[in-house]
């Protein structure tokens, strides 16, 4: 079956449920503190992009892309661990970049929890390298944080 990633609504049945699926994971993970995703209400902004991957009509993760002053931040990377191992994260990837891109942003960033070696590997394989807290973030015990420069 094909895998495609098209832009989707995140108040969707489907976006709800990868989402909580995602939001379970993080919060078995780390503490309320360290955990920085965005709800689905603040995924429905204007200014940020939301995309789900899909196999044969199954929803099989999602990913989003805020657009802030002067960069774009990866937001709610998430592929079902059923799917995982299939390519569906570095596709979600490509298709944010691609967006980055044709809007004229200079640089993505994201944080990313320590533990999420999986993720970490998808990362450094599209171009991020680490670096230093950026926006609203501060230093904390699980957060890993990486940009790419476009």
């Amino acid at each position: 079956m094909t895998l495609t990633v098209r832009p989707a609504d995140p108040r969707s049945e489907e976006a709800r449920a990868l989402l909580g699926q995602s939001h379970a994971l993080l919060a078995s993970l780390y503490p309320p503190e360290d955990n920085h995703y965005l709800s689905v209400d603040e995924l429905a902004q204007p200014h940020i992009d939301f995309w789900i991957a899909e196999t044969g009509g199954q929803p099989q993760g999602c990913i989003a892309l805020a657009r802030l002053n002067g960069y774009g931040e990866v937001k709610s990377m998430f592929v079902d661990p059923a799917a995982r191992g299939q390519g569906v994260g570095a596709a979600l990837m490509t298709a944010l970049e691609a967006r980055a891109r044709a809007l004229g942003l200079p640089m993505l960033r994201l944080e990313t929890g320590d533990t999420l070696d999986d993720a970490h590997r998808l990362y450094a394989r599209h171009g991020f390298g680490t670096c230093g807290p950026f926006g609203d973030y501060a230093e904390g015990p699980h957060s890993v944080f990486m940009e790419k420069r476009l």
